[in-house]
């Protein structure tokens, strides 16, 4: 089936990120919503470079509809980062291999957790191909359902070269997870995610692998499977066939087997925020932890981007690189320091948090770089949970559509502004539909930088 862009805001609500206005005790009371009971312990699955915050919201929205906690996990890869090739070793990268073992550790540890015989998993992107290459390999028995959401299941190109890449359909990885006349394994259910030609690694060109006018081999298509339920998200881009409101949506209603109650988030009236340090070695994002990084927490006025007080928390990581937790209200737009070894100072402003969270993950802010040099302040505007897409979104940043940001299929994730030494210490406002975060412009000449990460 296929959606328009109008039905899929219609799906996921009015306000995107809105949060449900009742309180905890309605969220108990109402009948619709699920019993933890009735659905199977869920694990969500990151893709390629990436880690277990970017199912925050998805979380928020389980809980919001009365999945328990302790029923839920989110792994986080040790090193996200796919090998270019996969029999090759590769520094802060993992290979296949190395993942379908880490998902399988993780099956085990929320079975035994649970006492649940079976699991039901969902992943993005590269963490599909690790819950085929699970259940494929033996793990059938334990995973009731499998949530594939923009995984380019056919490669994100088909050559006869780079045979060593996982996303070559025609190397060895993708031909043996398709092998058959059935591309599904028997006694799991399988649902796929689509998008309806948005996705920039499910495209018959090759513009997105640097080959422009050069045919992948791929379609819009790729991510289907033969023998699941492929369903098309309208103009969804690769990342939301995840995170939105619209994907969460088939999610539940394909583990739990009935609609969710509600799409909002159900606020909390105490929430408590702690996180992970981790740093990009060689260039490389991983998953391990930091130590010895300081991080402070600030309620920060919602217009002005400015401190109202002193910090509400302060933390130094140990080994495991944990920080937290905070507490802070859930009114409360928050800048987040963070200073750690050998990287900028990275000043994080975020949107209210509206539910409690333990994967509030922090990762410095990229070293300054040439294009930096003639600047006395940079702040960049980030988005975890999908792209920029103009003209589908709206997209400003200091009151401009951002330069850096190309029309079209959405490809970029960040949006960069650079200002003179002397507008260091005003705000700047990143606006991505209904979502506002203020941010401060900080001193370059400090190694200092600010990112206002959106959460939705």
């Amino acid at each position: 089936m296929k959606l328009s862009r109008r039905t899929i805001l219609q799906g996921a609500g009015s306000l995107p990120f809105a949060v449900a206005s009742f309180r905890m005790d309605a969220l108990a009371q109402s009948p619709s919503v699920a019993k933890s009971s009735e659905v199977p312990p869920i694990l969500f699955v990151h893709g390629n470079g990436d880690y277990d915050a970017l199912w925050m919201t998805a979380l928020w929205r389980m809980e919001s509809n009365g999945i328990a906690q302790d029923r839920m996990m989110a792994i986080n890869f040790t090193d996200p980062t796919a090998r270019k090739d996969d029999t090759v070793e590769q520094a802060n990268c993992s290979s296949t291999e190395d993942q379908r073992r880490e998902l399988a550790a993780a099956i085990t540890e929320l079975k035994r957790r649970t006492g649940a015989a079976r699991v039901a998993l969902v992943g993005n992107s590269r963490g599909g191909y690790t819950i085929r290459n699970v259940i494929k390999n033996g793990g059938a028995v334990d995973v009731s359902h499998a949530v594939l959401c923009g995984t380019p299941n056919h490669g994100v190109f088909a050559w006869d070269t780079l045979l060593g890449s996982e996303f070559n359909g025609r190397g060895p990885f993708l031909r043996g997870l398709n092998d058959g006349d059935s591309e599904v394994t028997a006694g799991t259910a399988f649902l796929t995610l689509r998008s309806d030609g948005m996705d920039k690694y499910a495209q018959s060109d090759g513009r997105f692998m640097g080959q422009p006018g050069v045919p992948t081999g791929v379609t819009p298509d790729g991510p289907a499977l033969n023998g699941a339920i492929n369903l098309v998200l309208g103009t969804l881009d690769h990342r939301e066939t995840g995170f939105h409101p619209r994907a969460f949506r088939e999610i539940y209603k394909f583990i739990a087997g009935r609609e969710p109650a509600r799409i909002a988030i159900v606020p909390e009236r105490n929430v408590r925020l702690s996180g992970l340090v981790t740093g990009t070695p060689g260039g490389v994002p991983t998953n391990r932890p930091v130590a010895g990084a300081k991080v402070e927490v600030f309620h920060v006025d919602r217009e002005s981007g400015e401190r109202k007080g002193h910090a509400v928390h302060r933390s130094t990581t140990a080994a495991d690189g944990r920080w937290g937790p905070a507490e802070v209200e859930s009114t409360w737009p928050l800048e987040i320091v963070m200073t750690s070894p050998d990287a900028p100072t990275t000043h994080f402003y975020r949107s209210p948090f509206p539910r409690s969270s333990d994967v509030v993950h922090l990762r410095a802010a990229r070293p300054f770089g040439p294009a930096d040099k003639d600047a006395g302040a940079v702040v960049i505007m980030s988005r975890p949970r999908g792209y920029f897409g103009l003209p589908r979104d709206i997209v400003l940043f200091d009151g401009k559509e951002p330069a850096d940001v190309k029309p079209g299929v959405p490809t970029d994730s960040t949006a960069t502004l650079r200002f003179p030494a002397s507008e260091v210490g005003r705000n700047v406002v990143a606006q991505f539909n209904e979502e506002r975060i203020v941010a401060r412009v900080w001193p370059a000449s400090e190694n200092r930088i600010a990112v206002a990460e959106l959460t939705y």
